[in-house]
């Protein structure tokens, strides 16, 4: 079983000896040891999950495949870097390029489903052949290097030939591998699962993968330190999870005492006639705070969708309704009671109970601490990839 001990020691994989004494489960935890790139992670993560399928024997094709769908959510939707950034702003991890070129080239949207992805993978095979074959450069043969210790030879790491060869012997004369790889070259190259080692994986795939994606969260999150809610960035999510209800009554009453303008159009929000949006999309923040919400056409909303408005000048419009509210809500019983309604989903940042919404602020400082607090979180998703939305009126 997996076990968690602590911030210290953090997610530890422990699979129960007794039963699977032939196999180096030592040798198998040490698979993430040491990566120099995300696609690593991605690598076992996809090889698990053809293995808990019943698959026997793959392909470095079929399993770059696999890791391309695996990261194109996390890449597309979340602009998250899979290995961080170089110093000339280029993307530094192989796996991230593909999904990227990917992308390109069918304009397939972000919440692309799995079947649609491997549709355009195969549509564009010659063009995406350069990047999956330099997927294959390391990451099969280094993920082995665990299970070499007990080894009296070392690994020629220079030659894929030597090192299929090397595999081999390491699995026939020290100890059994999870996997060895065919003569074929490329992505065509075989890889042959252990049937030992394919019982052990099925019968443990939900403590694996969680071992797997607590280490890549780790990584991912040392290399966007900027991303807020990375956790739940590694895959799409229930668009039931979104808590807006009570924001909409909020608006509803305002809308029924007081004239509020589009930011984007400057036309009245017509009631009923509106969506509730996020200023900086919310597949960045994460979540459903009252302060970087907004009414606005309902038309609108589906050409802005992952995208930040310009900061100039659609945040001073967008400041000038959040203080409509917070007039009203000082101002109306009924509306501060609906206000109060937003609480539990919408009220959790410290900085805007006890700054923002407090009673006794003059519209200028007031603008002052939304500016203060939200730019920074504007800036950062502008850093992270996130495109300016060019609306024009």
């Amino acid at each position: 079983m997996a076990e968690f001990d602590g911030p210290k020691s953090g997610y530890e994989l422990k699979i129960d000896k007794g039963y699977y004494s032939s196999l180096c489960i030592e040798g198998f935890s040490q698979m993430l040891k040491d990566p120099s790139y995300c696609y690593k992670f991605y690598w076992l993560e996809a090889l698990v999950q053809l293995i808990s399928e019943g698959v026997i024997e793959t392909t470095f094709d079929a399993v770059i495949n696999e890791m391309i769908c695996n990261a194109w959510y996390s890449v597309r939707e979340f602009h998250i870097h899979l290995s961080g950034m170089q110093a000339d702003g280029l993307v530094r991890d192989g796996l991230e390029r593909a999904v990227i070129r990917l992308s390109e080239l069918s304009q397939l949207p972000a919440n692309a489903s799995k079947v649609e992805i491997k549709n355009a993978i195969t549509k564009y095979d010659t063009e995406l052949k350069a990047f999956k074959e330099q997927l294959t450069n390391m990451v099969p043969y280094r993920a082995l290097a665990g299970f070499f210790s007990g080894a009296v030879t070392e690994a020629e790491w220079s030659s894929v030939r030597k090192m299929v060869a090397y595999i081999e012997k390491i699995n026939r004369d020290v100890v059994l591998l999870p996997y060895t790889l065919g003569d074929s070259s490329k992505l065509k190259k075989e890889i042959c699962f252990q049937p030992a080692w394919v019982k052990m994986i099925q019968d443990n795939t939900v403590t694996i993968l969680g071992w797997i994606q607590y280490e890549k969260l780790k990584w991912l999150q040392n290399n966007n330190p900027e991303v807020p809610g990375l956790i739940y960035k590694l895959a799409p999510m229930d668009e039931k999870m979104r808590k807006l209800n009570n924001v909409h009554k909020l608006w509803d009453g305002i809308l029924s005492l007081s004239e509020v303008h589009d930011v984007f159009t400057g036309e009245s929000v017509i009631s009923k006639k509106y969506d509730v949006d996020h200023f900086v999309p919310w597949s960045f923040v994460m979540n459903d705070e009252l302060w970087n919400l907004m009414p606005m056409d309902s038309s609108l909303n589906s050409s802005k969708s992952n995208k930040l408005p310009k900061w100039n000048p659609f945040f001073t419009r967008f400041a000038e309704n959040q203080y409509i509210m917070y007039s009203l809500i000082h101002d109306k019983p009924g509306i501060h009671k609906l206000f109060e309604a937003c609480y539990r989903d919408n009220l959790h940042s410290i900085w805007a109970g006890q700054e923002l919404y407090r009673k006794g602020n003059s519209q200028e400082e007031f603008y002052n601490i939304l500016q203060k607090n939200m730019q920074p979180v504007y800036d950062s998703a502008r850093r992270q990839g996130y495109e300016v939305w060019n609306w024009k009126k």
